[in-house]
């Protein structure tokens, strides 16, 4: 497909009155850029392209023009299979996320299986100055290093990204939320001895 026959076909799928209901829910984007596609909708279109090998182009025309088109590109590479081209496709992508929803909703699968080899670019993205890059790293974190791979350090990773960017911000409540709820003895103090800045530090709670 190409990206004409795409655009067109999410217009196929559009629902106006979802289209205005996320409007209201993502204001970081302009109202003109919503097409309104439901997320499963996205979602199985994003399975079938991957599955019928129609992805690359797709992949590799950035920026888009569309909020939708962002979302499905997100749900693309959350279906790569290739560790490495996983990690080729998100940097290329991240700098053009321009919301909370395709930030939080990129969750690549194979990202499971690499822990040990994620972390660097973790870190990497932390010290970005994109801040929905940085949302990315710490939801990377939230998602993956708060169980079994858990090591106190990355408490001290979240808790030291500065930054007055309400998205930013808003994570590393959520982070710490979490945190709270998975290690709550090595997280506590963070609370404690209020580590956090007090807005964050009241979000969380």
């Amino acid at each position: 497909m190409t990206e004409q026959e795409i655009r067109a076909y999410l217009f196929s799928l559009q629902d106006p009155s979802y289209g205005e209901f996320q409007k209201k829910l993502i204001p970081t984007v302009d109202p003109a850029c919503f097409i309104g596609v439901r997320t499963p909708e996205l979602r199985t279109l994003a399975k079938n392209m991957v599955k019928q090998k129609e992805a690359d182009d797709f992949l590799e025309r950035l920026p888009h023009m569309y909020f939708d088109e962002n979302q499905l590109h997100a749900f693309l590479i959350s279906e790569e299979k290739d560790y490495s081209r996983c990690i080729a496709l998100l940097e290329a992508f991240l700098p053009y996320v321009d919301n909370w929803a395709t930030c939080d909703q990129m969750s690549p699968r194979i990202f499971k299986k690499y822990h040990k080899e994620l972390l660097s670019y973790i870190l990497k993205w932390l010290s970005s100055d994109h801040p929905y890059t940085v949302r990315f790293a710490i939801g990377m974190l939230m998602q993956h290093y708060l169980d079994e791979d858990f090591v106190p350090e990355y408490l001290d990773w979240v808790c030291g990204v500065r930054s007055e960017e309400y998205y930013i911000r808003m994570m590393i409540a959520w982070y710490f939320a979490t945190a709270l709820a998975k290690q709550y003895q090595t997280a506590l103090p963070y609370i404690e001895k209020s580590k956090l800045d007090p807005w964050t530090h009241n979000k969380a709670i």
